[in-house]
C-alpha cells in the first residue's frame, strides 16, 4: 500500500472519532435540546474539528510543524470545510427536504476529500 493510501486510510479511521463527536453533537442538540439542526451540525463540526486537528497533527501526518502555522492553517481548511458543511446541510434539510441524519452522512462525505488533500499537501506538509 503506497505512503498517499495508507495517509488517507488513517486520515479516514481518524475522521471517524472527530465525526463521532460531531454527530454526538448533532443528535444531541437536536433530539434532546430541540434545536436547529443546521446551526447544530455547525456546532458539531467544530468539536469534531479540535478532535480531528490533534489526531491528525500527531498521528496521521505526523507532523513537526510549530502548532502557531499548523493550526491557522487547519482552522482554515476546517472553516471552508465547515462553510460547505453548513451549506449542503441548508440545502439538503431546507430545499430538497431529507433527514437531517441522511443529509448530514452526505455532507461529511463532501466534506472528507476536501480536508485530506488540503491538510496533506498545505496544512500538515513539511518542506524539506
Amino acid at each position: 500500500m503506497n505512503q498517499d493510501l495508507k495517509q488517507f486510510f488513517l486520515f479516514t479511521m481518524v475522521g471517524a472519532v472527530g465525526t463521532s463527536g460531531q454527530y454526538v453533537t448533532l443528535i444531541l442538540f437536536v433530539e434532546a435540546m430541540h434545536q436547529n439542526p443546521v446551526l447544530s451540525s455547525t456546532l458539531g463540526f467544530l468539536v469534531g474539528a479540535i478532535i480531528n486537528y490533534i489526531l491528525n497533527y500527531r498521528y496521521t501526518f505526523k507532523s513537526s510543524k510549530p502548532h502557531r502555522e499548523a493550526l491557522v492553517k487547519f482552522l482554515l481548511v476546517a472553516s471552508i470545510g465547515a462553510g460547505v458543511n453548513t451549506g449542503l446541510m441548508y440545502i439538503l434539510i431546507e430545499s430538497i427536504r431529507l433527514h437531517y441524519i441522511i443529509a448530514q452522512l452526505l455532507a461529511t462525505a463532501a466534506v472528507l476529500v476536501w480536508n485530506f488533500a488540503a491538510n496533506k499537501y498545505w496544512t500538515f506538509q513539511v518542506v524539506d
